[in-house]
């Protein structure tokens, strides 16, 4: 395990590197040498490994100069990826007008393809910022007819941590107090992994009071080398925790798994005896089972971890992965699913191509 780690970060290292190399040869082939090209290169080299180095203390530390260190690195890591593609696009329209017999001049190239990275930064941060609602209507056989008209949110990837905290939460349980939902769901990524005030963070839950209760499973980040602690937290506040197990609420079936147990789908679904001729919901992390929760009869499954690729161009990488289960409210035979984009965000706080959301669903 130890060893996989050390693999995968020397990769992780290795990209950041080539990437500010990258970013200093274009910087300087398109603005020339500044007086002091040492600086600079050191200036570079240090912001490229202070992400990893930043990742390291945040895992064993939470106090304000440790949080202060992760959130400028995960803020730069942002920005510095839209300058890679800045980079490359400075190169890609430089020998292009050279291919038609143009010759433009190179610091007019770079900074047009600069400004627009950094204007694409600074949107992406101000648009994670503004949380929306979005509302959404299911119709699902046989549901009982009490739960006709009522609304469930869907809330899930908060990434509570060193950068989204008890000011980001108090907001979010906030907007749910206001919206009146009847029941909630919160489906993983509660919490970003880091080191944090797990108990005191969850806590903020027991504000909020839904008629019919809510309900939490873990994600992948609550807890990557177990989620027993983030478990506990998240049941001292009050909310129920649906430990791969199905709670019936009015007569609505309701099963919760969770991401490090879905791998076993098909056998937790199996000894919930769900019966066929009820609805049934599924609360799990990451929309994948989904052939099996159709077998098993499930009427909708409700999702995220997939944040829809949360910054272009990494959109399109994930909707690769995903398909059209990426994002939003989709239908496999007769199961539907909805997953959401999330609520918060994972690495920099920014969205260029989605949106941050809680979904309000109501049922027909």
């Amino acid at each position: 395990m130890r060893r996989r780690i050390i693999i995968f970060v020397s990769i992780i290292q290795s990209i950041l590197f080539l990437g500010h190399w990258f970013l200093y040869e274009t910087w300087v082939s398109f603005f020339g040498l500044p007086d002091s090209p040492l600086k600079l290169k050191l200036f570079l080299g240090l912001l490229s490994v202070s992400f990893v180095s930043t990742s390291w203390l945040a895992f064993r530390y939470s106090n304000l100069a440790v949080r202060l260190l992760y959130t400028v690195s995960v803020v730069w890591l942002g920005f510095s990826s839209f300058f890679f593609f800045a980079s490359w696009a400075c190169w890609i329209f430089y020998f292009a007008a050279r291919l038609f017999g143009l010759h433009p001049e190179p610091r007019i190239i770079g900074t047009v393809f600069f400004a627009a990275a950094i204007f694409a930064g600074l949107y992406g941060m101000v648009n994670a910022a503004y949380t929306r609602i979005k509302r959404i209507s299911v119709k699902l056989p046989n549901l009982p007819d009490s739960w006709r008209g009522r609304v469930a949110a869907l809330v899930s990837d908060t990434h509570l941590g060193h950068v989204r905290s008890y000011a980001f939460i108090r907001r979010v349980i906030s907007m749910l107090i206001r919206l009146r939902p009847d029941v909630v769901f919160i489906g993983g990524d509660l919490f970003d992994g880091t080191k944090a005030d797990l108990n005191g963070l969850a806590q903020e839950w027991a504000e909020l009071e839904a008629p019919l209760g809510t309900y939490f499973v873990a994600g992948n980040h609550d807890g990557f080398t177990g989620h027993a602690k983030h478990v506990e937290a998240v049941t001292n506040s009050g909310v129920r925790v649906l430990n791969n197990e199905k709670v019936t609420v009015d007569g609505l079936q309701i099963v919760g798994v969770h991401y490090h147990d879905s791998v076993h789908l098909r056998s937790i679904l199996r000894r919930a005896e769900l019966d066929r001729e009820r609805a049934s919901i599924l609360l799990t992390h990451a929309p994948s089972g989904l052939p099996i929760a159709e077998e098993e009869g499930i009427s909708l499954q409700l999702s995220g971890h997939t944040h829809g690729g949360q910054i272009f161009p990494f959109t399109w990488i994930v909707s690769r992965v995903w398909g059209q289960f990426t994002y939003g409210l989709k239908r496999l035979g007769n199961l539907l699913v909805y997953t959401s984009s999330g609520t918060g965000t994972w690495g920099p706080p920014m969205r260029v191509g989605t949106k941050p959301e809680i979904v309000l669903i109501e049922f027909e």
